[in-house]
């Protein structure tokens, strides 16, 4: 399934595919469609299980559920998407704004397909164990579940985004034009020096102090410092390498000797490259996303609805979600 093709079942090809979902957010192709069959695949799946938390109370309470969880994630969603578009803008990433949410529409479908395929697990406990407390602390579980996997998938395609350069461009410049301007490779070639006693290297007066990799086996004029010259002979054992071999530093062939100590330094290879800070703020987002989410959850209660009260489609806002799990966490 590498194409985007029309198909109600866009979870699919987002699990099964996942690259070819990034490489078209990555290019900006036919996103509006994209955007489009995920957000209607994740109304159509929140209503469904919406409708499954609901049945506890009624069927008039499972209609008012399927219509208020799909709104839940949605206006979460308008709420918090200015803040992640600008967080981008500010750390210099290049991420447009349907780009954004097509990431994060990603997130939403997966954790919404995921809740839909717990819908079953639901209501088999509510059919078996009609117990109100454990019914809600259940499905607030299956949703936490669901959300952090949707996530994982946010912060993977953000990486991809920043492999591509597209969270931070100025560092992947800096690194282009760092190996650009890396100094060549050292160059090992063999001196050609008459026959002879003759030994090594010391320079004459008014030449470069650079000592050069010399063959074994070669000889070369060391001047003293009265004037005369001396000569030294490496051991005999003669190169095979071409003249004009090139090799990197501390990669010399038998037969060659570096003459500075530090000519045969590693060089340090695949260093881990720094988190840009919009990577950084995204994890920031995510918390950001999940208190504007539980709190509205709050705010637009009941989903479940307390069978020792009358039906209402929103109750009064006091006190917050976090109390009140913890509340039910204590009467267990």
């Amino acid at each position: 399934m590498s194409g985007d093709r029309p198909s109600p079942l866009v979870i699919e090809r987002i699990l099964r595919d996942r690259e070819s979902i990034w490489q078209q957010i990555v290019a900006e192709r036919d996103l509006n469609a994209l955007t489009g069959r995920m957000l209607t695949s994740s109304a159509i799946a929140l209503a469904c299980y919406g409708a499954v938390l609901g049945f506890f109370h009624s069927p008039l309470m499972a209609l008012t559920s399927a219509l208020k969880l799909p709104l839940l994630f949605l206006v979460t969603l308008v709420i918090c998407l200015p803040t992640l578009y600008l967080f981008n803008l500010v750390f210099g990433a290049r991420l447009s704004v349907r780009q954004s949410l097509a990431l994060v529409m990603v997130a939403i479908t997966v954790t919404s397909m995921l809740a839909v395929a717990f819908a079953p697990i639901s209501l088999f406990f509510l059919i078996t164990a009609n117990d109100y407390g454990f019914f809600k602390l259940l499905n607030v579980s299956i949703l936490t579940l669901s959300a952090l996997v949707g996530l994982r998938f946010l912060t993977s395609g953000m990486q991809v985004l920043n492999d591509h350069g597209l969270l931070a461009p100025e560092a992947a410049n800096a690194k282009v034009d760092g190996q650009a301007g890396a100094p060549a490779p050292v160059q090992a070639v063999p001196v050609a020096v008459p026959a002879g006693p003759t030994p090594a290297a010391v320079p004459v007066a008014g030449q470069s102090a650079e000592p050069v990799a010399v063959p074994a086996g070669a000889a070369v004029a060391e001047s003293t410092a009265n004037g005369a010259v001396t000569t030294a002979t490496a051991p005999a054992q003669v190169p095979t390498q071409p003249v004009a071999a090139s090799f990197p530093p501390g990669m010399l062939p038998p037969g060659y000797v570096a003459q500075r100590p530090w000519d045969g330094r590693g060089v340090r290879r695949g260093e881990p490259t720094q988190r840009p800070a919009s990577m950084t703020l995204l994890y920031i987002w995510i918390l950001l996303f999940g208190f504007v989410g539980t709190q509205l959850a709050w705010t637009l209660r009941p989903f479940f609805g307390d069978p020792g009260q009358d039906f209402s489609f929103f109750r009064s806002i006091d006190g917050n979600f976090y109390a009140e799990i913890l509340r039910i966490i204590g009467n267990l």
